[in-house]
């Protein structure tokens, strides 16, 4: 159960209102994701994640897929099934197939598993990689 109600777009004012129309702006999209209806509960954590959030995620060295793809890893590593399917479909709007989508499900699978053996175990780093 929530600890707080959203923030309806019908109730932003001033800064809230400011951040919810540059998100629809930005993403393309003519509905506030929950997320941020949630968050804007604190403008000032909205403002802070928003331009955080748009910062990283921009055009960069790494492609839009890319970095939707790693979004989704870390997130169905971290168990968010919000974050998981909200840029899975993001992925997905930006040309992710479900051959991609799945091949880094299988990716974050053997890592994370790996991961564990190596902490499990142990294992130090090998000198040729330092």
């Amino acid at each position: 159960m929530p600890m707080f109600k959203p923030i309806s777009e019908n109730e932003a004012k001033g800064k809230v209102k400011e951040i919810f129309d540059e998100i629809k702006s930005a993403r393309k999209i003519t509905e506030v994701p929950n997320f941020w209806k949630y968050i804007a509960n604190s403008p000032e954590t909205l403002e802070r994640t928003w331009n955080s959030t748009s910062q990283v995620m921009k055009p960069g060295a790494l492609d839009a897929v890319t970095k939707e793809l790693i979004y989704v890893a870390v997130s169905m590593t971290n168990s968010c099934e919000y974050c998981t399917k909200s840029h899975t479909a993001a992925a997905k709007k930006k040309g992710a197939t479900d051959e991609m989508v799945k091949e880094m499900i299988d990716v974050m699978g053997v890592a994370n598993q790996n991961n564990k053996l190596v902490e499990a175990y142990g294992v130090e780093v090998d000198d040729f990689l330092k």
